[in-house]
């Protein structure tokens, strides 16, 4: 998973609590970066493809966008669920988000099948407090500005 695809699944997870289209605010709120990182991004994501903007609305994803952030959504959750429910680590959020930019699809693949995870994800993450609904430990309602992807 790299940059890119970070800012995608926020995008995506965005779109889910707020309904429409994400606004650069909330993003760059959400990665804990500035509205300008988060622009420049959003300039990126429109000339690959992903993502579109309109000024003043807010980024919403492509269809390629979709697919792209539900797989790296997935990549999330599978490290989420490994830390915490096999490894038992107390801080699985903040070390799933530092793992999240080096795992590679192999990595995420071997871990999945430990984690033995459900058909339904990556639905089965809550946008809400930021975590899979299959952890073995409550996961706490994440405020905003507290959600770091970086």
């Amino acid at each position: 998973m790299n940059t890119a695809d970070q800012y995608v699944k926020a995008i995506y997870l965005l779109q889910q609590m707020e309904d429409g289209p994400a606004s650069t605010g909330a993003l760059a709120d959400r990665l804990d970066v500035s509205p300008a990182s988060a622009n420049e991004m959003i300039g990126k994501l429109e000339s690959r493809g992903l993502a579109e903007h309109e000024k003043y609305k807010g980024v919403t994803l492509t269809d390629e966008g979709i697919v792209r952030a539900r797989d790296a959504l997935q990549t999330y959750c599978i490290i989420e669920r490994f830390l915490a429910n096999v490894l038992s680590v107390d801080e699985f959020r903040a070390e799933a988000r530092e793992l999240e930019p080096v795992i590679d699809d192999l990595v995420a693949e071997r871990l999945d099948t430990i984690i033995d995870r459900n058909p339904e994800c990556p639905d089965c993450f809550d946008p809400e407090t930021d975590a899979c609904c299959h952890l073995d430990v409550v996961a706490e309602q994440v405020e905003p500005g507290e959600q770091r992807a970086d």
